[in-house]
């Protein structure tokens, strides 16, 4: 996806003109993640779908900026999905996004994952009724490889077009589910975190709960809730910060599995990204 950030100094002036600072930034979820554990030390590859058109190019050429590898993504005739973001003058995003090409992902699009060591899946390809069978059917195909499965079931607005039950038959499929404190909630219908924590793992072995300025909380099935705090940094954008949490934390998974030390790693990678505009890392950002 392209993200096209504005960051807006006031009031929104509706009908008229807002003055604002705009800029254009690789985003998606899937992208986000694969960037930031990319710069993490994880050789990433990306699964996904752009149209032959200006956008796309410039999504997949930073990509390649990047070393993140990927294949056959152009769709013809497509249009590259599109985010356009509106940042206000706490850091608060709020987004308004176009699937585009990225739309309709099928199992062909799957390349030979014999050599992957993890998957991570964005809940926004579920979401989409289009693109779900195909989805599922590569879910499927990883979970025969015995790869392990990252799921973040991304959004409530993106979940609230979705039955629950639909939703909650696929949290099974994986092995570890990232999310934040509203989306717990929203899909276990507890209001205290520990709760929400404990029904997740009914569905899967391990659950972090991201909590923003509030650090994030974490346990397996085996375990003891472990909780890491947030680090304190300049806020400027908190686009990406769930997804670059998401990219900390598998990088330093697949070199140790180790929860706690996962889960500070994804805090030490969430500071980087609220402190830059756009959800992506730069080419020289160093973790």
């Amino acid at each position: 996806m392209l993200d096209v950030v504005a960051i807006i100094p006031s009031e929104i002036n509706y009908g008229s003109d807002t003055p604002s600072k705009i800029s254009t930034h690789g985003g998606g979820a899937a992208g986000n993640v694969a960037s930031w554990a990319q710069v993490s030390g994880a050789q990433t590859h990306i699964i996904a779908r752009v149209g032959n058109d200006s956008a796309g190019t410039a999504v997949l050429s930073e990509f390649d900026q990047l070393g993140i590898t990927y294949s056959d993504p152009i769709v013809p005739g497509a249009r590259t999905g599109v985010v356009v973001i509106l940042v206000d003058r706490s850091g608060e995003r709020t987004m308004f996004p176009e699937t585009g090409a990225n739309s309709g992902i099928t199992l062909s699009d799957l390349p030979k994952i014999d050599n992957f060591d993890a998957v991570y899946i964005s809940g926004y390809a579920l979401h989409n009724a289009k693109s779900r069978p195909g989805v599922l059917e590569i879910i499927h195909a990883i979970r025969k490889k015995n790869i392990p499965i990252f799921f973040d079931p991304a959004t409530v607005g993106g979940m609230s077009g979705v039955d629950i039950e639909e939703i909650r038959s696929w949290l099974p499929l994986m092995s570890a589910i990232i999310l934040n404190e509203e989306e717990a909630a929203f899909i276990t219908k507890e209001s205290q975190i520990s709760a929400s924590l404990d029904a997740l793992l009914r569905f899967t072995p391990m659950v972090v709960i991201k909590r923003g300025s509030n650090g994030s909380i974490g346990k397996k099935n085996d375990g003891e809730i472990l909780t890491v705090e947030a680090i304190t940094t300049s806020m400027i954008d908190t686009t990406g910060a769930g997804d670059s949490y998401a990219g900390g934390f598998i990088a330093s998974w697949l070199g140790n599995p180790d929860l706690f030390q996962s889960m500070k790693a994804g805090s030490l990678v969430a500071s980087k990204c609220v402190a830059i505009v756009g959800a992506r890392p730069q080419v020289t950002t160093e973790i």
